[in-house]
């Protein structure tokens, strides 16, 4: 089950990622997870929220250039060889992955070139999709 993503170009600049994160927090809205990534002048934050559509609202109301992708959520097993054996089943279904980034313990966001296909690959596995609901939970254990 894909889950809702919102990355936030950002300028590399003190307090630029504060800002977004004041207004997020502003607007009541939870960070659930979040990668940032630097390309020199600019970055890219990505975030998984628990009200991505508010923080989306709220993120383009200050200005901010702001995107809403889907990403799949996957639980790794904690033992050595389990994101390699993850990915390998996304590479045998011939499908690239763009980025992942870890969330809650051993739960990681992927997002793929071809995100249905990817979550059919991972479903005849024993890999468990976790959703969003999912998330909030582990964070309430």
């Amino acid at each position: 089950m894909a889950i809702p993503q919102i990355s936030v170009f950002l300028e590399s600049q003190p307090g630029h990622l504060k800002r977004i994160l004041d207004a997020l927090e502003a607007a009541g809205v939870n960070v659930r997870g979040y990668s940032v990534s630097d390309t020199g002048d600019y970055g890219i934050a990505r975030f998984i929220l628990d009200k991505p559509g508010e923080a989306l609202e709220v993120l383009r109301a200050q200005g901010c250039a702001s995107t809403l992708t889907q990403v799949l959520c996957v639980r790794l097993l904690d033992e050595p060889g389990e994101l390699a054996r993850v990915m390998s089943v996304i590479a045998a279904a011939g499908i690239n992955v763009l980025y992942s980034y870890s969330l809650i313990s051993t739960i990681i966001a992927i997002h793929v070139e071809d995100i249905d296909s990817a979550e059919s690959a991972l479903r005849h596995q024993p890999i468990d999709l976790v959703s969003l609901d999912e998330i909030a939970a582990r964070l309430q254990d």
